[in-house]
């Protein structure tokens, strides 16, 4: 078992105008996850660490990253951040919605590319982001 194990770890997607956060906890489950408007992001972000023993930052390395790195940061001085490549973060982050979130109805019958989501994935990238940490871990 990494080290990378014993903690909680927060995802961040970070955008101009939305960002997507998740936390793992210890025992490897996904215990939150949300797509949040990018003004409120440090606030969130702060509320998630006091929330939960969070001890890892993985943040998306492309979009503003560096910009967003240190304002996360400046804000939370005491976590490490860790930089991850999220290219085709998001294709990836298509399928996993259908995964967590089955298609219902007609859009069963409907070929995976041609269905629509309904919502922001940016929650379900930052879940992406890290798995892609843990994996460069071990």
């Amino acid at each position: 078992m990494t080290e990378a194990n014993h903690f909680y770890i927060l995802g961040f997607d970070p955008g101009r105008d939305k960002c997507g956060v998740a936390v793992r906890s210890a025992a490897g489950l996904i215990v939150e996850h949300q797509v949040i408007p990018a003004g409120e992001a440090i606030a969130i972000l702060q509320t998630l660490c006091q929330r939960y023993p969070i001890a890892q930052i993985v943040l998306g390395n492309q979009t503003t990253a560096k910009q967003w790195q240190r304002e996360v940061q400046r804000a939370l001085p005491d976590i490490a951040i860790a930089l991850v490549d999220e290219r085709y973060s998001t294709l990836e982050a298509r399928d996993r919605y259908w995964q967590m979130y089955p298609p219902q109805g007609l859009q069963k019958l409907m070929p995976q590319s041609l269905r629509q989501i309904s919502r922001p994935i940016d929650d379900i990238v930052a879940i992406l982001l890290i798995e892609r940490y843990l994996q460069a871990q071990t």
